[in-house]
């Protein structure tokens, strides 16, 4: 089998969940996409994936799986909690052998970067209950990626792409747009899983800008935005007052009456660089 050559023959995927007893549980956020067509148009957004190297995190029954091996991906690294996923993607990491691992372990708790060798993205559909968090870990080690195409809530997807001043726009939105160039590319309903979930559900992607902020600046924006939307209602001066308030809005060139969904990101980048200088000077 060549390193793009496809497994074929592949049984029904219901046919294998039931084989190996993987009702979705809530408790992952397990919502299983089975449709064929989908799951190669989520493949597909992903752009063209020869020599690249794909982190699949929460496979579930392959269903994404398969549709990636039926790219031109170098190689495949299936990152999964649930043991009897694993089982089901080690049957089908047989069937392309060289090109499909997998990995059972928690991917909150996991450097993907060390899975795979550069150039490399992430493609997932992500279990609703973490995708926030997982997004946000990704995006602190975004110069590693060279895109994202990731599944949520329509609800999430709404706040990572949302423009300042709209009711989605966020302290994600601020952390995801400052470093990538993002967009929701697709929507999809919940009948097209099993068992469908309550919202509907979109997938972003994500491509990281060149350049990107370094570890102390990453932090102070964290900061910065976690002050700043924290306590959305009250103006800026208020409440950033906890990392400098006044001082720091003075510095930035913001008036101090404004509220945190009316910053840009560019306004965000120079309260985050002026917050890690202030950091970083003994006092």
């Amino acid at each position: 089998m060549t390193m793009t050559e496809r497994p074929r023959g592949l049984e029904p995927l219901r046919e294998t969940i039931a084989r190996h007893g993987l009702d979705a549980r809530k408790a992952l956020g397990q919502h299983f996409l089975l449709d064929p067509a989908i799951t190669a148009r989520i493949a597909a957004l992903a752009g063209d994936l020869a020599g690249q190297h794909v982190v699949e995190v929460g496979p579930g029954p392959g269903g994404l799986t398969r549709a990636l091996l039926d790219t031109d991906a170098t190689s495949i690294v299936a990152v999964e909690v649930d043991t009897r996923a694993v089982a089901v993607i080690t049957e089908l990491a047989a069937l392309a052998p060289g090109r499909l691992r997998i990995i059972e372990a928690d991917a909150m708790r996991c450097d993907l970067t060390t899975l795979c060798p550069a150039p490399r993205q992430i493609i997932a559909n992500l279990p609703y209950n973490v995708g926030t968090p997982l997004l946000v870990g990704w995006l602190r080690q975004a110069a590693a990626w060279s895109r994202l195409t990731l599944m949520f809530q329509q609800e999430v997807a709404e706040r990572i792409c949302a423009a300042p001043g709209s009711a989605h726009y966020g302290r994600l939105g601020v952390l995801a747009q400052w470093t990538c160039r993002c967009g929701v590319q697709m929507h999809i309903p919940p009948g097209a899983f099993s068992p469908p979930p309550k919202v509907h559900s979109a997938v972003v992607g994500l491509i990281p800008h060149a350049q990107q902020p370094d570890t102390a600046v990453f932090r102070a924006m964290e900061q910065v935005t976690a002050a700043a939307f924290g306590q959305r209602r009250k103006m800026l001066r208020g409440a950033l007052k906890s990392i400098g308030g006044e001082t720091l809005l003075a510095e930035a060139g913001i008036d101090g009456s404004r509220r945190a969904e009316t910053l840009d990101i560019a306004e965000f980048d120079r309260l985050a660089r002026l917050h890690a200088r202030r950091a970083a000077t003994p006092s």
